[in-house]
């Protein structure tokens, strides 16, 4: 596969919401109400990118995720990397199969630190 010409990049950042360029990828950061809601949002992109077989560059920062993509094989960016963009947006969408999986809120009082024991059950 070859990489884009730069008019058809163009054309395709052009639909794109909030997306960027810089060289040969093109990246994107989501912000989440909470950690949760980033991470079910990261198990939905790897789920899409695996069908695709195309993997993006994820960053985790608790409740945002940066995602880069590029195709490396064409040294490049290609068609792969705008439609797995274009879906990623759409599950990050309200309403999407990720806010509609992500944990409710959990139940009130505290949380171990770090170091502390738990009680067993």
């Amino acid at each position: 596969m070859d990489p884009m010409p730069a008019p058809e990049i163009r054309a395709a950042m052009a639909k794109l919401d909030a997306w960027h360029r810089r060289g040969s990828l093109i990246h994107r950061e989501y912000t989440f109400g909470d950690f949760p809601l980033a991470i079910a949002f990261v198990n939905a992109v790897a789920a899409a990118a695996e069908s695709a077989l195309h993997h993006p560059d994820i960053d985790i920062r608790w409740n945002r995720v940066r995602l880069a993509l590029t195709t490396h094989d064409a040294g490049g960016l290609t068609e792969l990397d705008f439609v797995l963009a274009a879906r990623c947006d759409a599950l990050a969408k309200p309403g999407s199969s990720v806010s509609r999986r992500a944990p409710g809120p959990r139940p009130a009082g505290k949380t171990p630190g770090r170091g502390a024991r738990r009680r067993p059950r």
